[in-house]
């Protein structure tokens, strides 16, 4: 569904061997995906920005057919650092210095992180459908708590989240996406069936857990010892206006206390932009990343 200008193949980071389809040509543009989800959630997407950027769509280490590689108990092999330093590997492999950037859920965490670590590397960023972690953990309520159960679920330990979801993982990633999804939201079957196929490996599923477990641990030291350090790069900031980011914050108020230079706007539809929004997404990629 990337069609035939895109090629498949894999890298070996220092940590990891990272999934990745690639095709287009001009300057660099990374997209990175969120949860349950792997590159393919770009599918609308990727095609036409292709037509301007060198699009380069990877799985996330422990997503994907990406490596799963062990944890520890710090949980720090899925803490955002380590998941950025991988797309950074990446892109040193591919031969770019620098680059753009946009990411969706989890992927976005990677890139908020990433624009941190590594600021010289990123020219742009884009962040799809999230507040930063710290502000969301910071500002926990019921309502949080209940929109956002699975962020408590899943850091829950000794294997309790991956032997539930392990029991039913079709039903549990239909079960998101169409829980966090607009009222008319549809996603392609092929999609669906790549989604479920792939979070269906038991060594997914921990990996996933592991992804959370290190945003309630590892990640927020991490945040915490960079608290006051602003993303200095332009940032797109995006969200759906029927998702529960946009019923929950001021998102661009929230941004402003953690970037310099931000746009942005609500899209209609829910959390699963380029997926529900791809057109949308596609004309606000174009003039942000193209523009001057």
């Amino acid at each position: 569904m990337f069609g035939d200008k895109f090629s498949r193949i894999q890298v070996n980071t220092t940590g990891a061997e990272i999934n990745l389809v690639h095709g287009g040509a001009g300057y660099p543009l990374l997209l990175l995906h969120g949860f349950p989800q792997t590159h393919f959630m770009w599918h609308r997407v990727a095609p036409f920005l292709s037509g301007h950027f060198h699009v380069i769509c990877p799985d996330l280490r422990g997503y994907g057919d990406s490596a799963k590689p062990e944890s520890s108990p710090d949980h720090y092999p899925y803490s955002k650092r380590v998941m950025a330093q991988d797309m950074i590997n990446v892109m040193d492999i591919l031969g770019y210095r620098d680059f753009f950037v946009g990411g969706h859920d989890r992927g976005a965490r990677v890139v908020h992180r990433m624009v941190l670590d590594h600021p010289e590397r990123i020219k742009k960023a884009s962040v799809l459908d999230i507040v930063p972690t710290r502000h969301m953990f910071n500002t926990t309520d019921q309502n949080f708590a209940t929109g956002y159960y699975h962020w408590f679920f899943l850091i829950q330990p000794d294997g309790l989240p991956e032997r539930l979801i392990g029991n039913d993982p079709n039903y549990y990633v239909t079960e998101k996406l169409k829980r966090w999804s607009g009222p008319d939201s549809v996603f392609s079957d092929t999609a669906i069936a790549q989604y479920v196929r792939c979070f269906s490996i038991p060594e997914s599923i921990h990996a996933a857990c592991e992804d959370y477990r290190a945003g309630a641990s590892i990640d927020l030291k991490h945040d915490s010892e960079d608290q006051g350090q602003k993303i200095r790069c332009p940032l797109l900031v995006l969200w759906g206006g029927k998702s529960f980011v946009n019923q929950t914050y001021d998102v661009l108020r929230v941004w402003g206390e953690y970037a310099e230079n931000i746009e942005g706007f609500a899209l209609e539809c829910g959390h699963f932009l380029p997926e529900e929004a791809p057109e949308s997404v596609c004309n606000e990629f174009l003039k942000f990343f193209a523009g001057n």
